[in-house]
């Protein structure tokens, strides 16, 4: 493995964040629960990762900035476009997969 300096690390991973996140914005057709339900984790999960990372360095930031961030819009926004009601099945799957801080 290439020994890369802490520097280059943290520079590679905020690429890989960003792309992340610009393709969690252009796949509005995947909803949240899908997100949950297959890989344990979800835009909102990702927002409030960033925000603890922002708090942990001295930096206060709150749901709502942390969302919008991650969603590129006002999470309300977000709801109102592209969030569609959740199947039976897939309510059915997220409370046994969910995640047990959620």
């Amino acid at each position: 493995m290439t020994d890369l300096s802490e520097m280059q690390r943290r520079d590679f991973e905020a690429a890989a964040f960003r792309r992340l996140v610009e393709h969690l914005r252009a796949r509005t057709d995947v909803q949240n629960i899908d997100l949950m339900n297959l890989a344990g984790f979800c835009r909102n999960c990702l927002s409030n990762w960033y925000r603890e990372a922002a708090e942990a360095d001295g930096v206060p930031l709150s749901k709502d900035e942390s969302r919008a961030i991650v969603y590129g819009m006002p999470y309300a926004e977000w709801q109102q476009k592209y969030q569609t009601e959740a199947s039976d099945a897939k309510k059915a799957a997220f409370a046994i997969n969910r995640p047990k801080d959620h």
